[in-house]
């Protein structure tokens, strides 16, 4: 079988298909990765076949037009708001015409498309594995009538923002039914020759199904097909420093992401107070930090090490607390090894996933806006002494390692494609595991 595979150009982004890549090509099928130029070196280093589409000039014009400050998108994308007040139709439209606007259609530019979809025609795939913000991969897939699938990277705030969207878009007068991320599909697709039926759009929005790596406590209620799979860590090429196996007294990780660095470029709190907060704790604190972080760094107390990288999979099996923004890889491999949390969440689905941590007990969220070097020490604290917050940590990752692995979703997948071949009817609302 052939499959492509396919992300925008972010590391972060890229890193939760390796896994499945490699699980694909150890059982014998053809894989190849599209993405624009700038993640060739990266998918190459990953030992996987890099097929360069586009260019990468719209990400550097959207990063350029937000000055690297998404606050002000953001506050426009609360994926943690719930009350049916608000969710009114104008908030809900104006969420997706922001995604759409905003996310979707820069990251997946014309000369992308027109890439994608030639690459898609030439080599023929059978299935397209697409990272949810790479919409050229199902427009590919809808072009040459290949099978297609998203795999997430997280709880699945785009598809339950769709959901909400299209239930309040029923109960509106026909012709009152904006819907933004249709009409910008419809139109991509009509410059290759395709039409979109009303009830394609959907599928293609969210995936013939949806390849899931989260723990159930975190799942959102969004409808369709949907394969569990057990997360696996990628961390890029790394060595094990030989320090991480020595941890003597309660370690506790402090990391901005290597997600929040690369996109961000600055950070929301001052490393030198937290980690001045934390040095009479009989801890030790390994804080990942970069060389221009390190550089503005003072004195610290004894037990903080500081150190640019190290894979989180091999850390975080040594630590009691872990303390992050939120971003996928880090929350997930907490996750994976039953490490509670502290959160200071400011964007994307990181707000959810902290008010996820708060319901279940499994870690401390601290909104940016009240951190302080006293609060962060009470948090690290309170972890440390209760052992509710550890116990509940522990069930999550129980859920996590339940779930197939990414060799046993391949034999899903392939049964999966064998039965969406052209003539067979539509599968309903199915979980796979």
């Amino acid at each position: 079988m052939r499959v492509l595979m396919t992300s925008f150009a972010h590391n972060t982004h890229y890193y939760s298909l390796v896994p499945l890549a490699w699980a694909l090509r150890a059982a014998g099928h053809e894989v190849r990765v599209a993405s624009q130029p700038s993640l060739t070196d990266t998918i190459v280093r990953s030992g996987l076949t890099a097929v360069p589409v586009g260019d990468d000039q719209a990400i550097i014009d959207l990063l350029a037009e937000v000055g690297g400050d998404l606050m002000p998108y953001q506050r426009g994308l609360d994926f943690t708001e719930a009350r049916p007040e608000v969710l009114t139709w104008e908030y809900l439209l104006g969420q997706q015409t922001m995604l759409t606007a905003l996310c979707f259609a820069p990251l997946n530019g014309v000369s992308t498309m027109d890439d994608m979809v030639a690459l898609a025609r030439s080599w023929r795939p059978e299935l397209v594995i697409w990272e949810p913000f790479t919409y050229a991969g199902p427009v590919a897939a809808r072009v040459v009538g290949a099978t297609h699938a998203r795999l997430l990277w997280g709880p699945d705030v785009v598809g339950n923002a769709r959901r909400l969207f299209t239930e309040s878009l029923a109960r509106r007068p026909a012709e009152q039914r904006e819907d933004p991320m249709a009409e910008w599909l419809r139109c991509t697709l009509h410059r290759y020759g395709c039409e979109l039926d009303d009830d394609e759009v959907e599928t293609l929005v969210t995936g013939a199904w949806t390849i899931d790596p989260t723990a159930d406590s975190t799942r959102l209620p969004v409808p369709g097909r949907r394969v569990a799979m057990r997360y696996t860590p990628y961390n890029s090429p790394s060595v094990v420093p030989e320090w991480v196996a020595k941890a003597d007294r309660p370690r506790v990780c402090l990391t901005l992401g290597v997600s929040s660095r690369e996109t961000y470029g600055k950070d929301v709190v001052s490393f030198q107070e937290l980690l001045g907060a934390l040095g009479d704790l009989d801890v030790e604190v390994v804080a990942t930090l970069s060389d221009a972080q390190r550089e503005e760094l003072g004195d610290l107390p004894d037990n903080v090490r500081v150190c640019d990288f190290v894979p989180l999979d091999v850390l975080l099996p040594t630590c009691a607390a872990i303390i992050h923004h939120g971003g996928a890889g880090t929350w997930s491999t907490a996750m994976l090894y039953g490490v509670p949390q502290i959160m200071i969440a400011s964007l994307w689905d990181a707000p959810l996933k902290a008010q996820q941590a708060e319901r279940l007990g499994t870690g401390i969220s601290i909104p940016p806006e009240r951190l302080d070097a006293p609060t962060l020490r009470a948090a690290v604290v309170r972890i440390l002494d209760d052992p509710s917050i550890a116990a509940a940590a522990r069930r999550q990752r129980d859920e996590l390692r339940a779930a197939p692995s990414p060799a046993e979703v391949v034999r899903i997948l392939e049964r999966l494609v064998a039965d969406d071949r052209p003539g067979r009817p539509a599968g309903a609302t199915t979980e796979h595991s």
